[in-house]
């Protein structure tokens, strides 16, 4: 007995030590692109493509270090007017996810909490409408945005994002798991209103799915490339997605300068990630377990 429990220590030691060697393996993978990115957003032009990362040279590491260049970032501010796209970006997909969430926790909540008529058949339309690709809305919301003289403005954009049916439907499982209905009942007993128990009851307990559908729904938005070509039509309204895109020359390309503009647009969804990672992965276990 005295020798398995050495055993056993050293077989889980040697099984955590294989698992942490296969995971850092992995997350190596994942990321050298992004290391690629970066190298590639301080390599000057003319030698963009003499190394894979960063340019050899009888410096530190065998690197040119002396070459490396800041001009890239400093031509998106100084030449292409990357603030603006970038302003309205944030604003784009700051509103366009909090509103998104409220909305749809109000909804989830109100189709798993409230009974009245209709109230599977709203359901079912939900679940419906989740099979239904975003691609086949975009003529019948362009052309309903053309009717209510919402085009080029920003109120067409978030306006058809309110409450998408995976918001609704992921927010009316989370609420039915999480909040219990005699909580619910007891608030109403002390003579608590709807509105104050949806937002001093409800919302503290499907905080983490809150987490998670607003980082999902900030990233959507921060990335929307199609839809705002669609919708807006001023050059100066355009989000960072299609100003990154308008940086490819007709005769030329500048992938240094592509590479930095990326790099920026990498930037706020990074922070906003590490400011929620916790929301966020409690939010997609949130449902694995029901209690």
């Amino acid at each position: 007995m005295a020798q398995t429990k050495p055993t056993k220590m050293f077989k889980s030691v040697g099984f955590y030590g294989v698992l942490y060697g296969v995971l850092i393996f992995c997350a190596a993978i994942t990321l050298v692109p992004f290391a690629y990115l970066l190298c590639a957003s301080l390599k000057p032009t003319d030698i963009f493509f003499d190394n894979l990362f960063l340019p050899s040279g009888d410096g530190l590491f065998g690197v040119a270090w002396d070459q490396l260049t800041l001009s890239h970032f400093h031509r998106l501010f100084a030449e292409e007017g990357f603030a603006r796209p970038i302003l309205n970006s944030t604003f784009f997909a700051s509103v366009s996810g909090v509103l998104a969430t409220l909305f749809s926790a109000m909804s989830g909540y109100a189709l798993a909490k409230f009974r009245f008529r209709g109230r599977d058949s709203v359901t079912n339309l939900v679940l419906a409408a989740l099979v239904v690709p975003g691609a086949l809305l975009l003529a019948p919301n362009y052309q309903l945005l053309y009717w209510f003289g919402m085009l080029d403005s920003y109120t067409g954009l978030i306006l058809p994002a309110l409450a998408p049916a995976f918001g609704v439907y992921l927010f009316r499982q989370a609420t039915i798991n999480s909040v219990p209905t005699e909580l619910l009942e007891s608030a109403r007993i002390d003579g608590c209103g709807e509105i104050k128990i949806f937002f001093t009851f409800v919302l503290p307990l499907i905080r983490p799915m809150m987490g998670a559908f607003l980082l999902l729904t900030f990233l959507g938005s921060w990335n929307n490339f199609i839809g705002a070509q669609i919708v807006l039509q001023t050059p100066e309204k355009m989000p960072l997605a299609v100003a990154i895109n308008q940086l490819r020359g007709v005769y030329g390309t500048d992938y240094g300068l592509i590479m930095a503009g990326t790099v920026i647009s990498i930037l706020p969804v990074l922070g906003l990630f590490l400011l929620l990672q916790k929301e966020f992965l409690s939010g997609l276990t949130a449902g694995a377990v029901k209690g």
